[in-house]
């Protein structure tokens, strides 16, 4: 009797056929994936008390015509500029405003933490921005009324000039009394090389030429100032020793802050859905090429 046989189809699955089921493995791989993706899986907050330094600084910085004088490199007012700068990024934890005077005063920039803004406010200030002269008094008035309401720990004022108080109707010596009130430390700089300095001016035919000039600086009134308040004086000759002044100011102001440093949640769900999406493609490619034509 002939009987029915699977000799003629023994030993025909392939390597594919095999592998074909695989596939499907893949794809439950990549659906786990995706399902802990949409968990949106994340680190947890953390929340830490810091110990840091901060205190409350107002510069007061004089832009009078004579601040323009070429002892400084490229002068006085930018070489003032460009160290305030470096200050102000030198101390991130503090809140630090700027007030500019020349014949009267002004507030060019409240207190403030964001020390880009200040910065900008700090490099636009140019002289001739106000009616020229020197009013120290009132530069120094204005800078005491941005601190004399905040209840920080520690108030400064660092006062810059190159000059003899000659406008304003308010004396430095009051001024410095009423920092004094409100427990506010100012530090005088004088600036300005000794003797004779270079300051610009026109000739006849229009052209910028340099003439040297007296130095007329009134020392003792900075140095009143800083002695009444419980400051520091200093003479500042040539760029250098404007920056070493800085740092000197910058130790000697520190004073310890608690800060709440809150660690925001991070996504980590990312690396699951790429992943979960390269396992699809592969599916999607195997099938379209090496399984094509399997069942």
């Amino acid at each position: 009797m002939k009987m029915s046989s699977l000799e003629s189809v023994k030993g025909s699955a392939t390597i594919k056929s095999k592998l074909r089921p695989f596939l499907n493995l893949l794809k439950i791989l990549a659906f786990g994936l995706l399902v802990v993706a949409f968990a949106r899986p994340q680190d947890t907050l953390k929340e830490e008390k810091i110990t840091t330094e901060g205190i409350d600084i107002v510069l007061a910085t004089d832009i009078s015509g004579s601040m323009l004088a070429r002892d400084f490199k490229p002068d006085r007012l930018e070489a003032s500029k460009n160290t305030g700068i470096e200050f102000i990024e030198a101390r991130p934890n503090d809140r630090i405003g700027l007030v500019v005077f020349a014949g009267e005063s002004f507030t060019q920039c409240p207190l403030t933490t964001d020390h880009n803004v200040l910065k900008k406010l700090l490099s636009e200030v140019k002289s001739g921005l106000i009616e020229d002269g020197t009013a120290i008094g009132m530069g120094l008035a204005t800078a005491v009324n941005r601190l004399k309401d905040n209840e920080s720990k520690s108030k400064i004022i660092i006062l810059l000039t190159d000059g003899v108080s000659n406008k304003g109707f308010i004396d430095e010596l009051t001024a410095a009394e009423t920092a004094k009130e409100f427990d506010i430390k100012v530090y005088t700089i004088g600036v300005g090389s000794k003797g004779m300095a270079p300051f610009p001016a026109k000739d006849i035919f229009g052209r910028t030429v340099l003439q040297n000039v007296k130095v007329d600086l009134d020392e003792q009134v900075l140095k009143d100032i800083a002695k009444n308040t419980g400051g520091k004086y200093f003479r500042a000759t040539d760029n250098n020793s404007l920056k070493n002044i800085y740092a000197e100011i910058d130790k000697l102001e520190k004073t310890e802050v608690e800060v709440t440093s809150i660690k925001r949640f991070k996504e980590l769900f990312h690396p699951f859905a790429l992943i979960a999406s390269l396992l699809l493609i592969f599916d999607v490619l195997l099938r379209q090429t090496f399984f094509r034509g399997i069942v």
